[in-house]
């Protein structure tokens, strides 16, 4: 099976403290997901966040209806946790969340490794490029949710 990777990163002018709480809540999810996904959480709440924990959600890829089982399988709060996909779409979805504390501000990284039905073909016609918007989409809302860093370049 050939596994692909994702990197984004986003850096946020607030402390850890600040911006973890935000992604300890699963329900922030539906928040961080484009709406073209028509992603939502099912698993009733509180969602308590810890491993083993499973989150349901259902969903359309490009029009399709989708479920999607996840399961946290590292929780290291406030630095870091892994969520799996157990039910979905793709063949593999190991997505690592960690966040770093530098100078007062948080530096949130996504790390995905996934594979895909269909290989490669697959990945570079369609599954790359909606990832990636995805991201982007991502970054945005957590700019929007808690500010963007100056650029200091000249």
């Amino acid at each position: 099976m050939r596994t692909f990777e994702l990197h984004s990163s986003v850096t946020l002018p607030r402390p850890l403290d600040a911006v973890f709480p935000f992604f300890s809540d699963a329900r922030n999810l539906e928040r961080l997901t484009p709406p073209w996904l028509r992603f939502s959480v099912l698993t009733p709440g509180p969602i308590a966040m810890r491993p083993a924990a499973t989150i349901d959600y259902r969903l359309r890829l490009r029009g399709v209806p989708l479920r999607w089982r996840s399961e946290i399988t590292v929780w290291e709060p406030p630095f870091r946790f892994v969520d799996e996909q157990r039910r979905g779409p793709y063949r593999l979805w190991i997505h690592e969340h960690r966040f770093e504390e530098v100078d007062g501000r948080t530096l949130a990284r996504d790390d995905v490794r996934y594979a895909v039905p269909g290989g490669w073909l697959a990945d570079r016609l369609l599954v790359r490029r909606d990832l990636q918007r995805v991201f982007e989409y991502r970054r945005g809302v957590l700019q929007d949710l808690f500010g963007t860093v100056p650029d200091t370049a000249s």
